[in-house]
């Protein structure tokens, strides 16, 4: 009997063979790297959304008090915060504010949870939206806006809109007294 040793010596080769031996590990860990760059990116977004938002309620707020900004009403007051908010998409129409009037010595009256846009209700007026003009009185201003992930498959991404079907929603807080 005459034995053909082709198939034998053919499955030595190939697995002595280091050919292709890169391919499995890029084939491995590129998509690991890969949603570690896209949770970096997105980390890096959010962060800078997070600021400009910050900023620009700060600087509305700086404006309000100077008394630049003229009627005072919800509308002019996102126009001022989406002017310094530049990075916000669709800024004006993303974002909700919510102004009330404290006793400096309760700070009970503030609800923990932010009242952010209904995007199936976009008309839903604010929660409490209260400036005032008396002198000395503390007023608090909430912004609360909602924006979606850039890349919603990706670790971070299914994580802050809860498996890419919903938005995340960042807000902004700051108090200030209405001087004489």
């Amino acid at each position: 009997m005459i034995r053909s040793s082709f198939p034998r010596s053919g499955a030595r080769r190939f697995g002595r063979s280091q050919d292709g031996s890169s391919t499995i590990e890029f084939a491995l860990f590129v998509p690991f790297f890969l949603m570690l760059f896209l949770s970096a990116f997105e980390l890096g977004m959010l962060m800078a959304r997070n600021v400009m938002l910050d900023r620009g309620v700060d600087i509305a707020v700086r404006e309000l008090r100077l008394g630049t900004i003229d009627p005072l009403n919800e509308v002019t007051l996102k126009a001022a915060i989406c002017d310094a908010a530049v990075i916000i998409p669709d800024c004006e129409n993303q974002i909700r504010l919510e102004m009330r009037q404290l006793d400096p010595r309760n700070w009970a009256q503030i609800p923990n949870d932010a009242d952010c846009i209904d995007r199936g209700d976009p008309g839903q007026p604010a929660r409490d939206f209260a400036p005032t003009n008396n002198s000395n009185e503390l007023v608090i201003l909430r912004a609360c806006s909602l924006l979606d992930p850039f890349a919603p498959f990706a670790a971070l991404g299914s994580v802050l809109s809860e498996n890419g079907t919903n938005p995340y929603e960042l807000v902004a807080t700051t108090a200030y007294v209405v001087e004489p």
